[in-house]
């Protein structure tokens, strides 16, 4: 999962250096011992990108589902969809989840980014997770030269009259 993490701060500073806006994202450090908030801040000026975005990778082959017990932790016996949500709501940033979807060798991964307050809805739904085929309705980011490429509507889209 690191390797899409570091994938996806270079993507998001490619298009702030080509469209020539104010921009920086960043991958947070991890520590054994101290429980990471999200793993990529993005800093700007401009409202709209001043982001928290938490990465999930999974293998698409195998699991029909992102879940919410098996791929994310409840560290100190808080959730750490709870503990993202309470981070995102403190500090004023726009919050996404981004899922890469690993389908093995020879097939492309795609990732996608859904906004926070959808994975939020299904972690409040009670569902167990959020299925793949739903990760899937929301369009991918578009790739070049092996990595992924972010573009002006990809960080300002909303899921319209869908739920994850």
């Amino acid at each position: 999962m690191p390797d899409f993490e570091w994938e996806l701060v270079a993507a998001i500073n490619r298009f702030f250096e080509a469209s020539g806006m104010r921009g920086l994202a960043y991958r947070l450090k991890q520590s054994r011992y101290t429980p990471q908030v999200v793993d990529l801040l993005v800093d700007s000026p401009d409202p709209a990108y001043y982001l928290a975005i938490e990465c999930k990778s999974i293998d698409a082959r195998k699991a029909k589902t992102l879940y919410f017990t098996q791929h994310f932790s409840a560290a100190g016996g808080v959730h750490q969809m709870e503990r993202i949500d309470q981070f995102i709501d403190r500090t004023g940033r726009r919050g996404f989840l981004a899922v890469e979807l690993r389908r093995g060798a020879g097939r492309a991964k795609t990732a996608h980014l859904l906004p926070w307050y959808a994975a939020m809805e299904a972690f409040r739904s009670e569902s167990p997770g959020i299925p793949v085929e739903r990760i899937e309705a929301i369009a991918p980011l578009g790739r070049r030269d092996g990595g992924y490429l972010i573009e002006a509507g990809d960080l300002d889209q909303e899921i319209q009259g869908q739920s994850i």
